[in-house]
């Protein structure tokens, strides 16, 4: 390990979902030999606990509430590096899906620190295992899109509709929560048939999952009980549609 991680060295490594087990063996490696974790908000203790030697920095965010700019966050891992210091910056998910690796790649390089990418499991990937189904059908479902609800305070979703609203689309929808009324009026009224598949998929993987099926016309209703803080994904195709009692079938039929 101290060939991939020398002193001065950064990582930006993937914490899955959330449950400890689908991290990859290269990231529980990196978080043993980490000096400081710069971790996100929707890393738990059962990770960190993974770096018993390291010092700990939450930098993580939630909607309104963010405990460090991107650009403090970025000066705080380039410094530590350049003090001889080995860095994991830890973010939920995968680093490269809405982790904003790109910022913290650019600092990094700009003052010559190196830095590398230890990929994990993305929460769609995650959400269609714990629901016995799949981001693609065949036939059917042949584009998978992930896309973000989450924009500053008073901007509109910029998002083309019209190629969002086609059928053979499954959409996975990340920090959808707060914009699910809209997303759902802006694809039905786009074409997409009121009655498409919905997985609502709330702490995907940790013991408080839970997974939500319904319609895209009865979205806003469905994400009512969710609380403000709670990660929440949004699965939205015909994909989603086939659960564990629908692949029995398919498999009787096959048979």
């Amino acid at each position: 390990m101290a060939e991939v991680f020398p002193a001065g060295m950064v990582w930006l490594v993937g914490a899955g979902p959330g449950d400890p087990d689908l991290l990859t063996r290269k990231a529980e490696r990196l978080l043993a030999a980490a000096d400081v974790v710069f971790y996100d908000a929707l890393v738990g203790p059962a990770i960190l606990a993974l770096a018993p030697d390291a010092e700990w920095i939450s930098v993580g965010k939630r909607s309104g509430r963010h405990s460090k700019d991107q650009r403090t966050i970025d000066d705080l891992i380039v410094r530590a590096a350049l003090a001889g210091r080995r860095v994991v910056r830890l973010k939920g998910g995968d680093p490269s899906i809405f982790g904003r690796s790109t910022e913290e790649l650019a600092q990094c390089a700009r003052h010559g620190v190196p830095v590398r990418i230890c990929p994990g499991i993305t929460a769609a990937s995650a959400a269609a295992a714990s629901a016995h189904t799949s981001l693609t059908l065949r036939g059917q479902a042949r584009r998978l899109t992930l896309l973000t609800a989450h924009v500053r305070a008073g901007e509109p979703l910029d998002i083309d509709w019209d190629v969002l609203a086609q059928p053979e689309a499954t959409l996975a929808i990340y920090m959808g929560r707060a914009a699910a009324p809209e997303l759902a009026r802006a694809l039905i009224d786009a074409g997409r048939a009121p009655d498409t598949p919905v997985l609502v998929a709330v702490n995907v993987s940790l013991p408080d999952e839970r997974l939500i099926r319904g319609r895209l016309d009865a979205l806003p209703f469905l994400v009512r009980a969710i609380g403000r803080d709670d990660p929440t994904l949004l699965l939205i195709g015909e994909a989603v549609a086939h659960g564990p009692a629908q692949v029995r079938a398919s498999v009787m039929q096959i048979c």
